[in-house]
C-alpha cells in the first residue's frame, strides 16, 4: 500500500517515461526514414543509365568508318541475322560464338570463348542501347579490357548507301601501365579486326542487295 501522494507521483513519473520513449521511439523511426530516403536519392544520383556509356575520363577511343552500297536497314538487318557475328569474327582470332540470345536488343548477352595462345579467354557482352536501323550498342561486362563500350552506327549519306561506323570507348588491362606499354599495340590490333570485320559486312550487305536486284 502507498500513500495517495506517493502513488500520484509514481503514476506521474511512468507516464513521462512512457511518454519519452514513444517520442524516442517516433524520433528515431523518422531519422531512419530520412536516412533511407536519402541513401534511395544518392543511388538514383549515382546508378548510371545501362543506356549510356559512362566511359572513364582516361579511356581511350577507336573509330571505323567505311561506305556500304546499300541502305542502312539492309546493314541493319545483317548484323542482327543469327549468324552474324560468326561470319564477323577474324580468322586469325581463335573465337567461338557459344551462347547468344540472337537478338541486340538491350539486356541480351553474347558470350564467346577461345584462346590467345595458351591463355584461354571468355568474352561476355550485354546490349545497351538499341534503335533501328541506326544504331546498337554493347558494354562488355567481362573482357581482357578494363572497360569496353562499343556503338555501331549504320549512317545514310543521302544518296541510298550507309556510312558504317563502328565507335570503341576502352580502357587497356593494366590502368596506366597497360595504357603506356600496350595502348598502340591494341590500336594496331583493333585496325586489323574491324578492317576484317567491315569488309565481311560490305561482302555480304553488298552481294545480299544485287542478289535482290536480279
Amino acid at each position: 500500500m502507498c500513500r495517495r501522494s506517493v502513488c500520484s507521483r509514481r503514476l506521474s513519473q511512468n507516464r513521462i517515461s512512457s511518454n519519452y520513449n514513444i517520442n524516442h521511439l517516433n524520433y528515431l523511426h523518422q531519422l531512419i526514414k530520412r536516412h533511407s530516403n536519402a541513401h534511395l536519392m544518392q543511388d538514383a544520383k549515382t546508378d548510371p543509365s545501362p543506356t549510356r556509356d559512362e566511359s572513364p575520363s582516361t579511356a581511350m577511343r577507336y573509330v571505323k568508318e567505311s561506305k556500304i552500297d546499300a541502305a542502312p536497314r539492309a546493314v541493319f538487318e545483317f548484323h542482327e541475322s543469327p549468324d552474324a557475328l560468326t561470319q564477323l569474327i577474324p580468322p586469325w582470332e581463335n573465337m567461338k560464338v557459344v551462347e547468344s540470345a540472337g537478338s541486340l536488343k538491350p539486356g541480351s548477352r553474347v558470350v564467346v570463348k577461345g584462346r590467345k595462345g595458351i591463355i584461354p579467354m571468355k568474352w561476355v557482352a550485354v546490349h545497351t542501347e538499341y534503335d533501328p536501323p541506326h544504331l546498337f550498342a554493347d558494354k562488355a561486362e567481362s573482357s581482357p579490357f578494363s572497360y569496353w563500350y562499343h556503338r555501331h552506327h549504320m549512317i545514310d549519306d543521302g544518296q541510298g548507301r550507309t556510312i558504317l561506323r563502328d565507335e570503341v570507348t576502352f580502357l587497356p588491362p593494366l590502368g596506366v601501365v597497360g595504357r603506356a606499354l600496350g595502348g598502340w599495340f591494341i590500336l594496331r590490333q583493333l585496325e586489323r579486326m574491324f578492317t576484317y570485320r567491315h569488309e565481311i559486312t560490305k561482302r555480304i550487305v553488298e552481294a545480299a542487295g544485287s542478289q535482290a536486284a536480279d
